[in-house]
């Protein structure tokens, strides 16, 4: 993997962490995501989800761009 693909990769999972961790904070703050007995509505339950699972992947991909790039680097030193 390039460094360029390496650093693009890491520099995705950190947006994807603040974005998707600035989604849920808006989410939780919605009028739509609570019924009037507070419990949670079906709008928050499936973008909870969404949120969730796009944070995981985001964290996987930026895992896989700092393990390239600690390869690189380990690559550069053995050399």
């Amino acid at each position: 993997m390039s460094s360029k693909v390496a650093w693009f990769l890491l520099g995705f999972g950190i947006w994807s962490g603040i974005i998707w961790i600035t989604f849920v904070k808006n989410l939780w703050a919605s009028d739509n995501s609570w019924a009037p007995d507070g419990s949670a509505t079906a709008f928050f339950v499936v973008h909870l989800i969404l949120a969730i699972v796009s944070f995981i992947l985001g964290t996987i991909i930026g895992v896989i761009g700092l393990r390239g790039l600690r390869a690189r680097k380990s690559e550069k030193t053995a050399a």
